[in-house]
């Protein structure tokens, strides 16, 4: 038996069974990003976290250094800390110091800490280490507050009961056909 359909567009349709059942809009991706009002895009955020943790160690960043960790240019750097400045996230004069503000700060460390949880929640399920950071970037910025908060769950669940991890391992092994 198949499950009731939901077709994009708004209304009703009739199942299998004679259910009906309601109708969901569907979005595209951008579509998602733009009903959930966001004003960063996956890019921002990146150069946010960048900057917070550059200032974590140095208690400012410049364009220079934050080019050269994001394998950017420069201008390209110029551009967005402007765009973070436009929205209160830190404060930016040309050619000067990149302070975040404190909207700034607690954004950047929330930014830092989704990366970090991501990259060891796949470290912890066994994603190769050849593609474990760009896994992580493709997943961190594209994960609603409810997923991440699910995944966080997932991750210290596994964490704190090594024998389901166990499993879990014992599992993937068998269904690859390995011992």
């Amino acid at each position: 038996m198949l499950p009731p359909v939901s077709l994009p567009g708004g209304g009703r349709r009739e199942g299998e069974q004679g259910r009906v059942t309601e109708e969901r809009d569907f979005y595209t991706f951008r579509g998602y990003l733009m009903t959930e009002g966001r004003k960063m895009t996956p890019s921002m955020e990146d150069y946010l976290e960048m900057i917070y943790r550059i200032h974590l160690r140095e208690g400012h960043a410049r364009t220079t250094r934050l080019a050269k960790r994001l394998n950017v240019q420069a201008s390209s750097v110029t551009k967005t800390v402007q765009k973070l400045a436009r929205l209160g996230l830190l404060h930016y004069e040309k050619y000067g110091l990149i302070r975040l503000t404190e909207k700034g700060e607690k954004l950047g460390g929330f930014l830092l800490k989704r990366h970090i949880l991501v990259e060891n929640f796949l470290k912890i399920i066994g994603v190769k280490e050849s593609t474990l950071l760009l896994d992580t970037e493709m997943i961190e910025h594209h994960l609603s507050l409810s997923a991440f908060e699910q995944v966080k769950s997932l991750y210290h669940f596994l964490k704190d009961n090594p024998g389901v991890l166990k499993q879990f391992y014992q599992y993937n092994r068998k269904r690859r056909g390995e011992k």
